[in-house]
C-alpha cells in the first residue's frame, strides 16, 4: 500500500521557520512524530531528503511529506509461535536478540510470522506504540537475514526518545562481519550517500543523491586459508537500508554470504548472509541511565569461522 503523500509549498508568512514546525503545520502530527518522520527519511525539500529538524525554509520551497499508512484495517494478529529471544524488558523497552531468517515487521510477502506478530502476543501494549501500525514499537530494523541486538520501544514516551537518539546518532550499534578479501587499513570510515539503485529497484547503492550515510569499522581478524577473507567489526553511525552490505561492496570488500550485493561465492559455502549486530548501547528513555548489551555470533556463524586460518 502506498503512502499516504502531503506536498505544498512554502508561502511567505512561514519563510524562515523549521522545517519541523511546517511539518506539524501541514499534517497535524505531534512534534514526536514529525521527529520519527523526519529521523525516517520521509520529509523531502525540494526533493532533498531532510534529516536535521531545525532546517529553515524559505519562501516557495516545496515540502512533501510521506505519511506511513494507519489506516483502520490495518490488523496485525498476535503469534505465540514466533521464536526470538528477549535479553532486556522493563515498561519502556525490550531488547531482542533476533535469529537469522526472521522478519521484523510486516510487510509485502510476510503478512505473518515476522517478530511484530511474537512481540504482540508477549506485550499487546505495543501495538498503539509509534507511528506506523504495521510496524508498533519498531524503533529500527534488522535485514531477515541478520541475526543480534535490536531494541523495540514499549510505551509511547520509549518510542519518542529512542527515534530522538537515533537521529542524534546516540545509540551504539556495532556489527560482526567477514568481508571477501584483504581489507589493509586496520581501521576506516567509508561516508556514501545511499539511495535506491536505478537498475534495480530491490537493491540499494552508493548515490550522490541518496541519503548521508556512514560506517566505522576495524579490523578483527584475516584469514588466508582456504580463502582471503577479512573479519571487520562495523560501528553505524547512520542506519540505511542495507548499509553494511551497500558501502562493503562499495570499497570492493561485499559481505560474504550476500546474495544481493556479490557476496556468495562457491569457494566458502556458507549458511546464509555473515552479519550479525553484536552490540547494542542507549539512554534509558526514562531514567537516562546506559545501558549495554553484548551478543556472540551465533553458532552457524562461528562454525565458519572455525573452517578459516
Amino acid at each position: 500500500m502506498m503512502p499516504q503523500v502531503v506536498e505544498d509549498a512554502i508561502p511567505p508568512a512561514l519563510a524562515g521557520e523549521r522545517i519541523d514546525r511546517v511539518v506539524a503545520l501541514l499534517t497535524g502530527r505531534s512534534r514526536a512524530e514529525v521527529a520519527a518522520l523526519i529521523a525516517e527519511g520521509r520529509v523531502l525539500r525540494n526533493g532533498e531528503v531532510m534529516m536535521a529538524r531545525a532546517t529553515r525554509v524559505e519562501s516557495g520551497d516545496v515540502v512533501r511529506v510521506e505519511l506511513p499508512d494507519v489506516a483502520g484495517d490495518v490488523d496485525i494478529q498476535p503469534e505465540a509461535d514466533v521464536e526470538f529471544s528477549v535479553v532486556h524488558e522493563d515498561l519502556d523497552v525490550v531488547v531482542v536478540d533476533k535469529p537469522a531468517g526472521l522478519v521484523v515487521h510486516p510487510g509485502a510477502g510476510h503478512a505473518s510470522g515476522t517478530l511484530v506478530n511474537g512481540l504482540l502476543e508477549r506485550y499487546p501494549e505495543i501495538a498503539g506504540v509509534g507511528v506506523d501500525r504495521r510496524r508498533p514499537g519498531v524503533v529500527h530494523r534488522l535485514d531477515r537475514d541478520t541475526s543480534g541486538l535490536l531494541v523495540v520501544a514499549r510505551s509511547q514516551r520509549g518510542y519518542d526518545v529512542l527515534v530522538e537518539q537515533l537521529r542524534s546518532r546516540s545509540v551504539e550499534r556495532v556489527y560482526l562481519t567477514l568481508a571477501w578479501g584483504s581489507v589493509e587499513a586496520p581501521a576506516g570510515l567509508i561516508d556514501g550517500a545511499i539511495g535506491r539503485s536505478r537498475r534495480d529497484p530491490k537493491r540499494m547503492a552508493v548515490s550522490a543523491s541518496g541519503k548521508s550515510a556512514r560506517t566505522e569499522y576495524s579490523v578483527e581478524r584475516r584469514f588466508l586459508d582456504p580463502v582471503e577473507v577479512t573479519l571487520l567489526r562495523c560501528r553505524l553511525q547512520t542506519g540505511r537500508t542495507h548499509q553494511i552490505r551497500v558501502h562493503l561492496q562499495s570499497i570492493g570488500h561485499p559481505v560474504v554470504g550476500d546474495p544481493t550485493y556479490d557476496g556468495m561465492r562457491q569457494s566458502l559455502p556458507v549458511p546464509r548472509l555473515f552479519l550479525h549486530a553484536t552490540r547494542l548501547g542507549f539512554a534509558h528513555p526514562v531514567t537516562g541511565v546506559r545501558l549495554e548489551f553484548e551478543s556472540p555470533l551465533p553458532p552457524d556463524l562461528a562454525g565458519v569461522l572455525a573452517r578459516l586460518s
